[in-house]
């Protein structure tokens, strides 16, 4: 049999794939290779271990029993207790530049499963898979899981854990002998998701070393894996976490697998940022028009929608230069709070006698766009729909799941549902002058079975066909996923909406940490990061507004704060930090994001540098008090090492709060080069907590 191979190359990273003895195994997944690798397979040859399997054992990516491995399988599954052993052999295997796609069959276990590798150009190793039932019984798939292998080096793994109001939270820890698994089980990708995660060795840092990073393309429930087994062998894995019975295949059906996302960088955790921020920006669906600066009104109206207070906020939006304002909860049928109206979509007469016409109008009349806020999935025990149809609830038998929120999850795979919130939602669309909604998700699915099966897959399903069919329907529609926050954030929805609300924390100081870590994966333009007001909702703590200003600017900024309140100067500073959002948001939105590995852990220095190298901005920001009088040099790597630069720190919201007598004297500007701005750098001011610098980085 001729030998079948494939070495998929990027600039950044390599996958090397081989069948041997009918399974497909995994040579490689790292560092770029080239060369002669004929003779690979014999270089990678282990020893013949004491008390072991007489010969060497390639259980290949199904990692099976019936091929020697002792660890988690990729594939689980049986026919009424059956068929619960697979051993595929490989049919067919078809490569051409850097695709693979591989069919593994198993006809004991009438299995079919198709897989293929896609190493794109930035370096986006992108697996996918399909299982198809080739027998005439039906098969009852358990789980399906991608799996990569990891070298020994790769000692540590990091991951993030949360809750409402402080996702993303960082969690790094040592691989050791065994499974460790994260699952996801709230029904959505939830607020202690892990947007990827990571296996780095002990020394990697933001700015060096390697990392190998996993993201699952999946908005319902997940799980993420990380395995080393007694024999030494490490392997990193995700996929769908499957509910009882949820994925039974009858003959000839399939089911597809959420696509892996994976990045090797060889250049720290910021390499694995760069490769995946460039992949994501290179998509045909990605937002090609400036990000419009958005006022969104939740917190500063709540639930008082009231039309004169509204055109106030909107007199005051217009003078500072917002280009979009989000009308958000309160708008429809009896919403006084939270305890009713959400499935009811269509505008409440009591609060809109003339309808949202006049207001659009009001709004667009000012040279601003008009956006409004949804939460079609929920519907609340008192509301029309509910009363009409309380069996279109996800539930089990004759229980009702407990309320959240005072809340329960419309069944959107039952079409009465689905055809309810899609028709409803699509109306007011067509009716109105209208070119965004902000869509939310204020709860969990628990019990969430649909016709007495579990349901939460096909839940999934339905609100990625329910976002695809209002855009087609709406051409133009862009659609913000929010869900209480930051809890559908994910790489399964990232291709249907336009942007991400990040948190519903808009303290700067716990943005400061979120931020930071939500665009591990996702672009700062995709994720919506707001001035919160003075006095925090969230934490009730008071922050200057340069620093809020500062850490709202590094993505898709806006506000979320009752401007009629601001003083006639922080409106002045609201209006010049706006017109310097707009001026600068090219560069915020295409650039390489930076974070250096700063030595005092008081403070995080970061930014975003022009691929030419020819303007930077970083933000310095101060989170606690220092350990000492002079906090380390701000240095910054990666510039043009024989270019001049001048350096200033710019104030588009009012300077910081400091903390000395007088700040250092470069911050009226200095020009340097760019090596010694990597080898020496400028000294760092000393501010007050919670305050943050801006500094610019201009080529001469």
């Amino acid at each position: 049999m001729t030998k079948q191979s494939a070495l998929l190359s990027a600039p950044t990273s390599s996958l090397l794939l081989e069948v041997v003895n009918g399974a497909l195994v995994i040579r490689h997944w790292g560092a770029p290779i080239n060369g002669d690798l004929a003779d690979v397979a014999v270089a990678a040859r282990v020893s013949i271990a004491n008390s072991s399997w007489d010969e060497p054992q390639l259980p290949g990516v199904m990692r099976e029993s019936s091929r020697g491995f002792l660890g988690r399988p990729s594939l689980s599954g049986h026919r009424n207790g059956k068929a619960w052993s697979t051993k595929f052999e490989v049919t067919d295997f078809h490569h051409q530049d850097n695709h693979c796609a591989v069919t593994l069959r198993d006809f004991h276990a009438e299995l079919e499963v198709n897989i293929t590798f896609d190493l794109d150009v930035h370096g986006v190793l992108i697996q996918k898979a399909n299982i198809k039932n080739i027998g005439e019984s039906e098969y009852a798939l358990n789980e399906y899981i991608h799996w990569l292998p990891l070298p020994q080096e790769a000692t540590q793994t990091l991951d993030f854990a949360g809750r409402w109001s402080n996702e993303r939270q960082p969690q790094r820890r040592d691989i050791q002998t065994g499974t460790w698994v994260r699952e996801s089980r709230e029904g959505r990708s939830g607020h202690n998701f892990s947007i990827a995660d990571i296996a780095l060795t002990s020394q990697t840092s933001f700015q060096s070393g390697s990392a190998w990073a996993t993201s699952i393309a999946w908005s319902g429930n997940s799980h993420y894996l990380v395995e080393r087994g007694f024999d030494g062998g490490q392997s990193i894995g995700a996929g769908e976490l499957l509910l009882p019975g949820e994925v039974i295949l009858k003959a000839n059906e399939s089911y597809q697998a959420p696509a892996l996302f994976a990045v090797f960088s060889a250049h720290g955790l910021d390499g694995v940022s760069t490769t995946f921020h460039s992949h994501l920006r290179a998509r045909s669906v990605h937002p090609k028009r400036p990000r419009p600066l958005t006022l969104n009104m939740w917190e500063a109206l709540y639930f008082d929608h009231d039309e004169a207070k509204i055109k106030e906020l909107i007199d005051v939006a217009s003078e500072i230069g917002i280009e979009r304002v989000v009308l958000d909860d309160g708008w429809f049928h009896s919403r006084r709070n939270d305890r009713s109206g959400l499935g009811d979509w269509v505008v409440d007469p009591a609060v809109w006698p003339q309808g949202l016409t006049p207001i659009i109008e009001y709004i667009n009349g000012k040279g601003i766009e008009f956006g409004l806020w949804f939460e079609g999935e929920m519907v609340n025990p008192d509301s029309d729909l509910y009363r009409n149809h309380p069996e279109w609830i996800l539930h089990e038998g004759d229980r009702t799941p407990p309320l959240w929120r005072h809340q329960l999850v419309l069944d959107l795979s039952h079409e009465g549902a689905y055809s309810h919130v899609l028709e409803q939602t699509s109306s007011i669309l067509a009716t109105h002058a209208i070119a965004y909604i902000k869509w939310d998700h204020n709860r969990v699915l628990v019990d969430a079975g649909h016709l007495g099966h579990a349901g939460v897959h096909q839940q999934t399903q339905a609100i990625y066909r329910l976002f695809a069919e209002l855009k087609k329907r709406h051409p133009g529609l862009e659609i913000e996923s929010c869900a209480s926050g930051g809890a559908r954030i994910d790489l399964g929805v990232i291709d249907l909406v336009d942007r991400f609300w990040t948190s519903d924390n808009n303290d700067a100081l716990e943005r400061q940490r979120i931020q930071r870590w939500t665009s591990q994966v996702i672009p700062p333009e995709l994720l919506g990061t707001h001035i919160g007001p003075t006095h925090g909702h969230q934490t009730g703590r008071t922050l200057e507004l340069s620093m809020r200003a500062t850490t709202a600017l590094f993505g898709h900024a806006g506000i979320e704060w009752n401007i009629t309140e601001a003083t006639d100067q922080e409106r002045k500073h609201l209006a010049t930090w706006a017109a310097y959002y707009k001026e600068n948001r090219a560069l915020l939105h295409s650039g390489k994001s930076i974070r250096i590995d700063y030595p005092d852990d008081h403070g995080y220095l970061y930014g975003v540098s022009a691929l030419d190298t020819k303007k930077s901005i970083f933000a310095y920001v101060q989170l606690t008090p220092t350990a000492v009088i002079h906090p380390a040099a701000l240095k910054f790597p990666g510039l043009d090492p024989h270019a001049t630069y001048l350096v200033k720190a710019v104030f588009p919201a009012g300077k910081p709060r400091y903390m000395l007598i007088s700040p250092p004297t470069w911050i009226e500007g200095v020009k340097i080069s760019g090596s010694a701005l990597a080898a020496i750098g400028v000294s760092a001011p000393i501010l007050a907590p919670a305050n943050a610098l801006l500094i610019e980085i201009t080529k001469l």
